[in-house]
């Protein structure tokens, strides 16, 4: 089925309209490339703009400062050393978006990718249909897909399991004990927030370093060319452990296994939470470029001519999910494009 008139036949597609897509957006536009005529953003959300930010809890904010949460070409207004809420961010992008003449094709999501023939031309399958062109931009994002541990499908706790991406406020969570499972930093979040209201434990597999911890405990080894990725970890804010204690949380190991309402951790105790929240973080949104591998120290580039990736570490640079770092991604991903045939 081909897709409809006005997809096909642009000269790039992007298909994602999240930061990564529109940080893309505007540096096709930098290069003298016209929005609607040259390239066109799709996304498989529905029409309710950004849904994946207005659809976080009401207590999110970004990791980063004001200044560091906006495009270097339109910063956020304000005081620029205060944290960015979710809603203040869907709001930023969807002006970002207005400024830029987008006309992001919600509800139209990309299934697969494909090279045809010898010339330059590319197949992207779509919900819409197929649609032609010479350039996709896979910008679906790092954080696409909850992603839960193995042992989560043998989970049956008597109160509510749920992913933290499905997490909205402590009125979810029914009485009893809490376990969050994931000591990042929307693990320990959710520990805190929870702590007024819950019995709650944390487990996690790793010890947590926040930056008053950092003067006690051993520098992180520095990436190197053999494990670039392992070495990096996100940016850490928030509690530290001991704050984590004196809210009255409790801190265990990582689970191993559970059992019906039962979990065992790794230092072999068990507990029978009344309530399980998932912060185990995020596929990236990568899943429909199936065989397409990043080309080795070429950030955004992939083996297929044309198909570029923006915002995942995973085909750039470990800060390509923040968007500064995206927007790094974006000048290279259009400098590539405007000198292709």
């Amino acid at each position: 089925m081909l897709a409809p008139p006005g997809l096909s036949h642009r000269r790039v597609i992007i298909v994602g309209a999240g930061q990564a897509g529109l940080a893309v957006a505007a540096a096709l536009r930098a290069e003298g490339l016209d929005p609607q005529r040259d390239f066109i953003v799709i996304d498989g959300a529905p029409s309710l703009h950004l849904r994946s930010w207005r659809d976080r809890r009401a207590t999110l904010e970004l990791l980063s400062d004001a200044r560091h949460s906006a495009f270097p070409w339109r910063p956020l207004p304000g005081d620029q050393r205060r944290r960015i809420q979710a809603d203040e961010m869907a709001d930023y992008l969807s002006a970002v978006e207005a400024a830029l003449g987008v006309e992001t094709r919600w509800n139209v999501r990309a299934t697969s990718v494909e090279h045809s023939g010898s010339g330059t031309t590319l197949l992207l399958s779509t919900t819409a249909g197929i649609v032609q062109t010479r350039n996709v931009v896979c910008a679906t994002g790092a954080t696409s897909r909850p992603a839960s541990p193995s042992w989560a499908s043998y989970l049956a706790a008597p109160g509510i399991v749920l992913h933290s991406h499905d997490y909205r406020s402590p009125d979810q969570i029914p009485r009893g004990d809490v376990l969050i499972v994931g000591g990042g930093n929307t693990g320990v979040q959710l520990a805190h927030e929870l702590s007024a209201t819950h019995r709650v434990t944390l487990a996690t597999r790793t010890p947590r370093v926040t930056r008053a911890d950092r003067g006690r405990a051993p520098r992180a080894r520095r990436p190197t060319r053999f494990a670039p990725r392992a070495a990096h970890r996100e940016p850490v804010h928030g509690p530290n452990l001991a704050a984590l204690r004196r809210s009255g949380v409790t801190l265990a190991s990582g689970v191993v296994h559970a059992d019906g309402a039962r979990v065992r951790f790794a230092d072999g105790s068990v507990a029978s939470p009344t309530s399980v929240v998932l912060a185990t973080g995020y596929h990236p949104g990568d899943e429909w470029l199936a065989d397409a591998t990043p080309q080795p120290r070429r950030a955004t580039l992939t083996d297929i001519p044309g198909l570029f990736v923006a915002g995942m570490p995973k085909f750039g640079r470990p800060e390509s999910a923040t968007i500064a770092g995206v927007w790094n991604d974006a000048t290279i991903i259009a400098q590539h494009i405007v000198g292709r045939p």
